[in-house]
C-alpha cells in the first residue's frame, strides 16, 4: 500500500532533508518515526530535497507500508517520537502511480527577509536579515522578469545534478508587511540553489545597486559570474507542490482534524 504524508519542518535543527553522514536529517528521523509505527523499516520519497537550514510548511512524502492503520494513529504516533521541528500534518492513501516528486506539477517557495536595523530574536534562524533599507516595489518590478520558460543558469549552483537549466515560472512576487519583505514564486521545478540566487539578486536591486533589467541580463548571461551572493538558507520556506492529477491530497498548509 502506497501513502503520502504532509510534513512541516524547521530546517534550522537539521542537516538538510536527505539522509546522510551527517545527522540530524529531516528524512532519516522521518523514516524511524514512520517505521516505528509501521513496525517495519521504510523509505520515504519528497516532492522537493532541501539543504540545511531550509524550511517547510508542507512538505509532501510518499512511502509503502503493509501496516493498516488510521490517518489519526499515523500522524499521533508518528509525532510521539518525531524529534521537536518536525510534524506530521496529514496521511492519505494513494495510488501507485502517484509519486511525491515526479507527479508534481508546480512547486512554491518563501523567502522571508526581517529588513530592519536591528538583528532579529525571536526569528532567528527564521528569516534572513538585512539591516539596509530594500525597496520592495523595485524587487517586484524586478521579479516579474523571471516569468515564463527561461534558462536559469545564472542562478544555478554549480552542484546542481538537473539535466537542464530551463524552468517555468508561473508567479513571482515580492510584498513588504511591516518590516519583513517576502519573496514568493511559484514554477514547475527549481534548479539547485535558485530561489535562494534569485532572492540575493533580488536584494541588490532593493537596495540600490542594481536596476529592475539587471535581472533579465543576468538571465541572458547564462552564468554565474555576474550575479549576485547567494542569499542565506534560513529564509527560505519551501510552501508546497501541487498535484493537479490528485486533488483530494490537502498540499495546502491549513489543516483541519481527521
Amino acid at each position: 500500500m502506497r501513502l503520502a504524508a504532509g510534513v512541516e519542518y524547521d530546517g534550522s535543527g537539521f542537516y538538510g532533508w536527505q539522509r546522510q553522514r551527517q545527522a540530524p536529517t529531516v528524512q532519516e528521523c522521518l523514516e524511524e518515526a514512520l517505521g516505528r509505527v509501521a513496525d517495519h523499516s521504510l523509505q520515504v520519497h519528497c516532492a522537493g530535497r532541501t539543504d540545511t537550514g531550509v524550511h517547510a510548511r508542507c512538505q509532501v512524502v510518499h512511502f509503502e507500508t503493509h501496516a493498516q492503520r488510521s490517518e489519526r494513529s499515523w500522524v499521533l504516533g508518528a509525532n510521539t517520537v518525531l524529534r521537536a521541528g518536525i510534524t506530521v500534518l496529514w496521511v492519505r492513501p494513494v495510488p501507485e502511480q502517484f509519486h511525491a516528486r515526479f507527479s508534481a506539477r508546480r512547486r512554491a517557495y518563501r523567502y522571508r527577509i526581517l529588513n530592519r536595523w536591528v538583528r532579529p530574536a525571536i526569528e532567528r534562524g527564521r528569516v534572513a536579515w538585512v539591516r539596509r533599507p530594500l525597496d520592495a516595489a523595485l524587487m517586484h518590478a524586478a521579479a516579474q522578469r523571471l516569468l515564463g520558460e527561461q534558462d536559469f543558469s545564472s542562478f544555478r549552483a554549480a552542484g546542481c545534478q538537473a539535466r537542464s537549466p530551463v524552468r517555468t515560472v508561473y508567479s513571482a512576487s515580492v510584498a513588504r508587511q511591516g518590516h519583513e519583505i517576502r519573496f514568493e514564486i511559484e514554477a514547475n521545478a527549481f534548479v539547485y540553489h535558485m530561489v535562494r540566487n534569485l532572492a540575493g539578486a533580488l536584494i541588490a536591486v532593493g537596495q540600490g545597486q542594481k536596476p529592475p533589467q539587471w535581472i533579465s541580463e543576468l538571465l541572458a548571461q547564462r552564468g554565474r559570474s555576474a550575479a549576485a551572493v547567494t542569499a542565506p538558507a534560513e529564509g527560505l520556506y519551501f510552501l508546497a507542490p501541487a498535484y493537479p492529477d490528485f486533488p483530494e491530497l490537502p498540499t495546502g498548509i491549513e489543516v483541519g482534524f481527521p
